[in-house]
């Protein structure tokens, strides 16, 4: 027998009608606390969000991009949802409700919940982190508005926690508040130059993970032993080299009018030498591009460090997880800004715009999940079936 789960109180509880899965979104998002005044509500929080997520779903961006789409297809929704009364909110209505009626730390963590309970969730060990500012919540004469850091499951396509950096904070300083709130045990944290701490290395490894991070010059130190390492070293005529225990991998590509050669080339040698908590290798990634139309070359070297020991990670592997930890900015913030418009989006009341970005977060985890390479097209394809749009939020996941 299916499960299901009774509809909200703005419902027509026509037993033949609306049937939810007990295990579906919509049901999570039922149990959503509304921090309105019961007095005087008549829109559920669950239908209200319920609207947002469909017609975003759909290809609308904005607040009065939402109303406009609900007012306009509200007699088809109230049939599909089996609403008492055909009516759809006003465009301030929604922003009311977002800023103010729900909790954006509860909301992230049932939306977390919600895809930590779906067949095979966090069954992937790569964790991306990485910092997202909201430019459309900096206000005229400001120079600071929403700024969340996220920790994104790139193989899975869904983030596993996003919090807000605080006033006054920065992504290190927020850092150990996101990761201490994750189960890290088996997993590998990558992150980019910035969050290549002390401390937070010793996080990682001390819940249970492991770290690749990048080097750049805010660790002068680290980054300039590393580049001496992999420096030549000059020899005397008649004499050869020391012997090193570089490990070396390749890769080429060719898109955007260039062929682009990869290579990182890793050592365990200066493991003692460092003081980095559980330092065990370091790296240099060296790109060559040739561009195609008069054959220009240009170089670039970046280096990095990670806990993974040579038998855990060979440079095959490492470069993969270098190149895997930007799968947080193509599969995720990219699409958030150029997709969905999150940068355009100028909402600041309240709560908003993080449960916006939650939302976004929410609305591509669906999408990536089920496989979706192409975003727009598949918000073109629920656009033109709202029933079948509406099953992804009613049915359980599969």
């Amino acid at each position: 027998m299916s499960k299901y789960s009774a509809p909200t109180f703005d419902v027509n509880l026509d037993p033949n009608g609306f049937i939810i899965d007990v295990d579906s979104l919509y049901a999570a998002l039922a149990r959503l606390q509304d921090k309105r005044d019961p007095r005087g509500v008549r829109y559920s929080l669950v239908t209200t969000l319920l609207f947002i997520l469909l017609a975003k779903l759909a290809g609308e961006n904005s607040l009065s991009g939402v109303a406009d789409w609900v007012k306009d297809r509200i007699a088809l929704l109230s049939e599909l949802l089996q609403l008492q009364k055909p009516r759809a909110p006003h465009g301030s209505t929604y922003g009311r409700i977002l800023a103010f009626a729900i909790d954006a730390q509860a909301f992230e963590t049932l939306v977390q919940e919600f895809f930590a309970a779906l067949p095979q969730a966090g069954s992937s060990i790569v964790i991306n982190l990485d910092g997202k500012k909201l430019r459309g919540t900096i206000a005229a004469g400001q120079t600071q508005g929403v700024h969340l850091l996220a920790a994104f499951l790139p193989a899975e396509g869904w983030v596993l926690l996003q919090i807000e950096v605080r006033a006054g904070e920065n992504e290190i300083r927020a850092a150990p508040r996101l990761l201490k709130a994750l189960d890290l045990r088996g997993k590998i944290v990558t992150g980019d130059a910035m969050l290549a701490q002390r401390d937070l290395s010793k996080i990682v490894v001390a819940g249970g993970g492991e770290y690749v991070w990048s080097v750049k010059g805010n660790q002068s130190a680290l980054y300039d032993d590393s580049a001496t390492l992999f420096t030549p070293e000059r020899v005397v005529a008649g004499f050869s080299a020391p012997k090193q225990d570089f490990r070396t991998a390749e890769t080429t590509e060719k898109d955007h009018g260039r062929l682009e050669l990869r290579t990182l080339t890793a050592s365990a040698a200066l493991k003692t030498y460092l003081g980095w908590p559980y330092a065990e290798q370091v790296f240099r990634i060296t790109r060559t591009f040739t561009r195609l139309r008069d054959g220009k070359v240009m170089h670039e070297s970046s280096f990095g460090i990670t806990s993974l020991k040579p038998t855990e990670a060979d440079a095959t592997q490492l470069l993969g997880l270098v190149r895997g930890h930007w799968a947080i900015e193509n599969q995720l913030h990219y699409r958030r800004d150029a997709t969905l418009r999150e940068d355009w989006c100028q909402v600041r009341r309240g709560h908003a715009p993080q449960v916006l970005a939650t939302l976004n977060n929410l609305r591509l985890g669906l999408l990536l999940r089920r496989k979706v390479k192409n975003v727009p097209a598949a918000r073109r394809k629920y656009a033109a079936h709202i029933p079948e749009a509406l099953r992804l939020f009613t049915t359980s996941p599969t």
